[in-house]
């Protein structure tokens, strides 16, 4: 069975690689080659799950190359593989024909293949390998649009960040190894020895919180919209950002063995939830709401895996996946067809693409946690394993999740208003609306079908998740995650959540009609709004402590490169040149002079030799007698 594991991670990584080098060349091709090997990839994936293969290769010395499919990433490879399809089927109309759509395609194969290796990896070696061509990968793909500045700008800053914390993956393999742990395993981890143990558990936590975007790395997601909407469809859904809170839940045991991880995660979770619900409420940027809302979900996702609750952190994975992708595919729809992102420019959307508006209604509701949704069961079972574990993170997750409903139907509010000119229209500020769409007729056209079919099939599957919560499905996952007893949720919480999800929605649908008239408020926000609306002011920390002074670094390292190494080499070549010079004529005023002198005397001495050679017999004669008394002569002064 090794094999169809294998074949699981070298068709995507294959035929993106193979994308990738073409580059234009399959530029008319790619749109129908990355969607069929997405799809394939589907079908393999769902094999792997059903089979549960395992394979296993030599990587260094003591350590192997490790895969398996088991519970929680059979969970995964059919998450992953499902999305990436979906998002591939609909990237078909993202790139233009004039873009490396090759490239395109092959960086998002590429990213897929990624995760999942990361995904089935059993050893921390494997994963770390998987989860540096994740974060380049990413980097490409947020920047796809390099020659906008701000694009290329928004890539270095995401992947510096990401980069800073991945330095902790580094740190928990080689604490590991220091604790005894040589091979690496990740089941292995929480058997380090003394202090490598808790070392190791602090690279883990600094790598994931970083990865999945929680507080203080969270402002990475911002820069990152600056990325193609179906490359944000990805990466904030089942992938980039999702992996972190993956890798939480996979060493769920190494957080139970230091004892103080699992606490510091289920908080940090439980805060980015709460203060990123917040940030996103103040958005008025439908991209960076949709952004901040991921940075709070997956604060769940890390809630549940330090709170102990593998099973209700892998339903709200999954859930959220097919939520915010779906999201994210209706949003890039409206802004390719709008031009902008601005939310009160998005007024009636919904209304003039009904099909798109209705699957964004699907998610949008989905995400607020409004009842029977997929999500407001997903954050059921995740409020029960917080109330389980502390009282005060179940009070934290219950406000995070009422800013949920907050923001989800502000995102809804904008886009089902009613069209511009009609009666209801006449708030400030939307009179140029009208003019816009009028101006740019080619911006009104409808979406291909190939764009709704992945749109509708991840809202269905974003409404429909929250049976894997009812006793029999919840058992089976339990089951299959090997996660135990899950704690007993009692009836009075599912009304709890709904309620409050309900009286959020239900708030906010009733004062943003006060807030939109109100010109001043939308265009001024005050400080608290504006302070979140910038994302706690961590986008500018980052700048100042990070990535100004690691660009700073890297300017001064290339100054001295270009001064110091590469003067020394030039003039180390400018010595060599010297040098040679100096040979060229020590070899042409000595060598080549000796050796035309030795030639101009041999010449002179052959024509001497020529000389006797007369041919008169009586000549040779005297000259046998005048070297036969030389010899006489010579012999007797010898003698």
């Amino acid at each position: 069975m090794s094999a169809l594991l294998w074949a699981l991670l070298a068709l995507p990584l294959g035929a993106g690689t193979l994308l990738c080098l073409g580059g234009r060349g399959w530029n008319t091709c790619a749109p129908v080659a990355a969607p069929a090997a997405g799809a394939a990839t589907l079908a393999l994936a769902v094999a792997a799950a059903v089979a549960r293969p395992q394979a296993s290769a030599p990587l260094f010395a003591g350590i192997r190359a490790g895969l398996r499919v088991d519970g929680l990433s059979a969970v995964m490879v059919v998450t992953v593989a499902a999305v990436t399809t979906a998002v591939l089927v609909f990237s078909a109309r993202e790139a233009g024909p004039d873009e490396n759509r090759g490239r395109y395609f092959g960086l998002l194969l590429l990213f897929a293949a990624a995760m999942l290796v990361t995904v089935t990896a059993t050893t921390l070696a494997l994963l770390l390998m998987a989860w540096e061509v994740m974060g380049a990968a990413s980097w490409a793909l947020i920047g796809y649009r390099w020659r906008q500045p701000g694009r290329a700008r928004a890539a270095d800053t995401a992947f510096l960040t990401t980069r800073a914390a991945d330095l902790g993956m580094y740190l928990a393999a080689g604490a590991a190894l220091a604790g005894g742990v040589g091979s690496l395993r990740l089941d292995a981890l929480p058997q380090a020895d003394g202090v490598w143990l808790h070392v190791t558990g602090a690279g883990v936590v600094l790598a994931a919180l970083g990865k999945s975007a929680q507080l203080p790395f969270s402002f990475w997601l911002s820069r990152a919209m600056q990325g193609p909407s179906p490359v944000s469809a990805l990466l904030h859904s089942a992938t980039m950002v999702a992996a972190g809170a993956y890798l939480l839940l996979r060493l769920s045991p190494l957080l139970t063995a230091t004892h103080w991880a699992g606490p510091l995660v289920a908080w940090t979770g439980a805060l980015t939830a709460l203060l990123l619900g917040a940030v996103a409420v103040a958005q008025r940027d439908v991209k960076q709401l949709l952004a901040a809302s991921t940075s709070a979900q997956v604060g769940f996702m890390v809630l549940a895996a330090g709170s102990g609750g593998v099973a209700a952190g892998t339903v709200q994975l999954v859930a959220h996946a097919a939520v915010k992708s779906g999201l994210f595919l209706a949003a890039g729809i409206w802004l390719t067809a709008l031009g902008t992102r601005h939310l009160p420019a998005l007024q009636g959307a919904a209304r003039r693409w009904p099909s798109v508006g209705a699957a964004f209604a699907v998610g949008a509701l989905a995400l607020a946690g409004l009842p029977p949704l997929s999500l407001w069961a997903a954050k059921d079972e995740v409020l029960g394993a917080a109330r389980a574990d502390d009282p005060a993170l179940y009070v934290t997750a219950l406000a995070a999740s009422a800013l949920a409903a907050g923001y989800s139907v502000k995102a809804l509010w904008y886009v089902t208003r009613p069209l511009p000119g009609e009666p209801a229209a006449g708030d400030a500020g939307y009179a140029g609306y009208a003019e816009y769409t009028a101006e740019r007729p080619g911006h009104q056209q409808r979406p291909a079908r190939s764009a709704l079919l992945p749109l509708w099939a991840l809202a269905c599957a974003g409404a429909g998740l929250g049976v894997l919560v009812l006793p029999g499905p919840a058992d089976w996952l339990s089951a299959l995650l090997g996660a135990g007893d899950r704690p007993a949720l009692h009836p009075w919480e599912a009304v709890v959540s709904a309620a409050v999800a309900l009286a959020a929605a239900g708030a906010a649908w009733t004062w943003l009609p006060r807030i939109a008239r109100s010109g001043d408020a939308a265009s001024r926000p005050r400080p608290a709004v504006r302070w979140a609306e910038r994302w706690l002011g961590l986008d500018r920390a980052a700048h100042l402590l990070l990535v100004r002074p690691v660009m700073a670094l890297a300017r001064a390292l290339a100054a001295f490169d270009d001064r110091v190494v590469d003067g020394a080499v030039r003039q180390l070549g400018r010595g060599g040149l010297a040098l040679a010079r100096l040979a060229r004529r020590a070899d042409d005023g000595g060598l080549d002079a000796a050796v035309r002198a030795l030639a101009a005397g041999a010449r002179r001495l052959g024509s001497w030799a020529r000389r006797p050679q007369t041919g008169l017999l009586h000549q040779y004669y005297a000259q046998a007698v005048v070297g036969f008394a030389a010899l006489t002569l010579l012999v007797l002064l010898v003698r």
